[in-house]
């Protein structure tokens, strides 16, 4: 007979840590939050120290029945929601609905859902911790001042729909920041010169560096005519060369952050779907016989700290796989990567570096796989050795101009036999070979090619590229990257075009009168320190009505102003030259969360849209009849696909090049992959390299 209920979040995490508790303990899921502010107020009591009026969500009553009825028939209740400032403030709520004792000993907590770990957490329950609660409490009660004192003014003065938000503000002006940026960029040309060279068969390339022995940049053509004269009919001899043994260190282990940056280099997973997989992942996968098994631990943490059990798991089958050479001599410690970062959860990690993604591979989905492979290989290389790289830098120099040779080789793989980490432009480090050359030696050379290139623009942000610059300002935690890139995509005010965020022109305006009416939340450092207000409030140094009193002191008088002196703005759809086939109205051009797309101008009396058509110049290989267009799937992914569609049914995900395939005739597509694109032949697998002049 049961005579103690624990209650989690999920049917998941009740299913997995049922199986560890044994027949003496009832659990299950809330599903989740039970209270919240209401949705039709603000729901917050301003002068009365800002006391939030929680009421139960709606369609939870048949869940919290079943709590109720089973809370009579126990002993004791145990409350292990997850284990940061959402689940203490779900425990909180809990206590409160099921009249817990105030101070009662209810809730427990782990980093991982193993047997374990489990048992350990309820031999020592806890309190509440209240400052968890109240900082979960002060960040609900910020986010929605900002959010319905500012939107109801939006609503008014430019459009209904629209909303504004304390962190999802500062991120769309970092994206219209980074447009003007681009924008405003002036390219500046530059030249290089690179000289193919031999010695005896061994060929290898340098490139221009210097002249009179000062480092010299080319900035036009006239300069590097100047070098290509000084060279004629001299030999080149090398004159210096630069051996020495370079460490490549690892990677720490993934916080949340790095995990969802390197998951969408990697694996091409938004930053949703990685917290959905991983959630998956941490709650519990069904292993056949063994029963279902929480394979990683809590995946919202900001701290790269492993707990010495699983490092010594770690250093020990580093040590049978790879050998003694793999483990380093002292384990690894990696440090706080900045004063933000909270210390209270573990890393990232497998729960067991045994279980290797290979062995359990047939009970996971495919993305589940994929995510869980990620992040074993990058923890058991986190504890590995590090690499060893010979480098040779050698000078080469005819008369007085000096060309430079840099290559590199693996003297040791260390962690690299594991796991390298990805960048943002998708390069690898790759051996660079040079022959054994030294000092005196006369090297033969095949062809001097110079070439022209202007400097680029910084880039527009990726999802991972804001990820990283949003954690480096200190602006959200690891719970919110996620659900703010998708507010900003939802409301209209991003888009995404090639995986990359582009401001909409609502955006733009909405930011605009932002900054001239609440230039505080737009304020990176005001922002961040928000953020630290709050992690103080959770270590127990301030009071939390303090922050929010403090905050909303200035607010209101913006708030005073912007409702005189906003003025009302109306927003121009842009006419296009296509007209509604339902309607024969003119069809305008909207924003939506994937770009661009055509909507009749009639709404809401005709909802007629179209995608916007773009032509590849491409005829089409299955009919010969249609053209090729780039098309949108709905969840946003270019296809391409015959203009005669339903009439012709060709389909491809990758881009057809035009061109036959000499094998087989089908025709070629463009695939990309870290080092470019080639085309390739869907039907018989031939490949040729895609000119330098079509690389994209």
């Amino acid at each position: 007979m049961a005579d103690s209920l624990v209650i989690v979040e999920s049917p998941a995490k009740a299913k997995t840590i049922g199986k560890y508790l044994g027949s003496k303990y009832i659990v299950k899921a809330s599903m989740g939050h039970i209270r919240d502010l209401p949705k039709s107020q603000i729901g917050v009591e301003i002068e009365n120290d800002f006391q939030p009026k929680y009421i139960t969500i709606r369609g939870k009553g048949s869940v919290l029945k079943e709590l109720k009825d089973a809370r009579k028939k126990v002993k004791r209740v145990y409350l292990a929601a997850d284990p940061d400032r959402e689940g203490e403030a779900i425990a909180w709520h809990l206590a409160h609905y099921l009249e817990l004792e105030e101070g009662e000993n209810c809730r427990v907590v782990f980093n991982e859902i193993t047997k374990q770990a489990v048992k350990d957490a309820f031999k020592q329950p806890r309190k509440i911790n209240m400052d968890l609660v109240n900082a979960q409490q002060a960040r609900r009660i910020l986010d929605r001042l900002v959010g319905y004192k500012i939107s109801p003014l939006l609503w008014k003065k430019v459009k209904k729909g629209l909303s504004a938000g304390r962190v999802q503000s500062v991120t769309v002006k970092l994206i219209i920041d980074r447009e003007n940026e681009i924008d405003a960029f002036v390219p500046v040309e530059y030249w290089s010169i690179t000289a193919a060279m031999k010695l005896g068969d061994a060929a290898f390339e340098a490139k221009f560096y210097a002249v009179g022995g000062e480092k010299r940049e080319l900035g036009n053509e006239q300069d590097v005519q100047e070098v290509l004269r000084a060279l004629e009919g001299r030999p080149f001899v090398v004159t210096d060369v630069k051996e020495k043994e370079r460490l490549r260190h690892p990677a720490p282990p993934f916080i949340t952050s790095s995990l969802q940056q390197e998951a969408a280099r990697k694996l091409g997973f938004r930053t949703s779907k990685t917290m959905s997989v991983a959630q998956q992942l941490y709650e519990g996968v069904d292993l056949g016989k063994e029963g279902s098994v929480g394979l990683i631990t809590y995946m919202r943490t900001d701290s790269t700290r492993i707990s010495p059990v699983a490092q010594e798991e770690a250093r020990a089958y580093i040590g049978e796989k790879y050998g003694a050479a793999y483990v380093p001599e002292q384990p690894r410690v990696y440090t706080k990567k900045n004063a933000n970062t909270q210390d209270a959860h573990e890393a990232i990690r497998p729960t067991s570096v045994l279980r290797e993604p290979e062995t359990v591979k047939e009970y996971m989905t495919r993305d589940q796989f994929r995510l869980y492979k990620l992040i074993w290989e990058r923890f058991v290389a986190s504890q590995m050795s590090s690499a060893v790289l010979d480098t040779m830098t050698v000078d080469l120099t005819a008369g007085d101009v000096t060309f430079r040779a840099v290559g590199s080789k693996i003297k040791f793989h260390g962690f690299m036999k594991v796991y390298v980490e990805g960048n943002d432009d998708g390069t690898e480090e790759d051996d660079k070979f040079l022959p054994p050359l030294k000092q005196g030696d006369e090297v033969a050379v095949s062809s001097i090619e110079p070439k022209q290139h202007f400097t680029q623009p910084p880039p527009r942000y990726t999802e991972a590229r804001l990820i990283r610059t949003l954690e480096e300002l200190g602006i959200g935690r690891p719970g919110t990257y996620s659900p703010t890139l998708e507010t900003i995509q939802k409301r209209g005010y991003v888009a995404l075009e090639d995986k990359k965020f582009v401001p909409t022109e609502l955006g733009e305006l909405v930011i605009q009168l932002m900054e001239q009416f609440f230039p505080e939340i737009l304020d990176v450092e005001f922002t961040a320190h928000m953020e630290d207000d709050l992690d103080h409030i959770e270590e127990g140094k301030v009071d939390w009505v303090k922050v929010l009193s403090s905050f909303y002191k200035s607010f209101e008088k913006r708030l005073e102003v912007a409702e005189d002196e906003m003025k009302e703005v109306e927003i121009q759809d842009e006419v296009s030259d296509e007209v509604c086939d339902k309607c024969g109205r003119p069809m305008v051009y909207k924003m939506g969360r994937f770009g661009k797309f055509l909507a009749c101008s009639g709404f809401p009396d005709c909802r007629n849209t179209k995608p916007i058509v773009k032509e590849i110049g491409v005829a089409c290989p299955q009919c010969h009849e249609g053209r090729v267009i780039e098309r949108r799937s709905k969840k946003g992914r270019i296809f391409y696909g015959c203009d005669r569609y339903p009439a012709c049914e060709y389909v491809s995900w990758d881009k057809p090049a035009g061109k036959p395939c000499p094998t087989c005739e089908t025709m070629l597509v463009e695939k990309r992959n870290r080092s470019g694109t080639r085309l390739q032949c869907p039907q018989c697998g031939y490949t040729e390299e895609l000119p330098d002049s079509e690389q994209a």
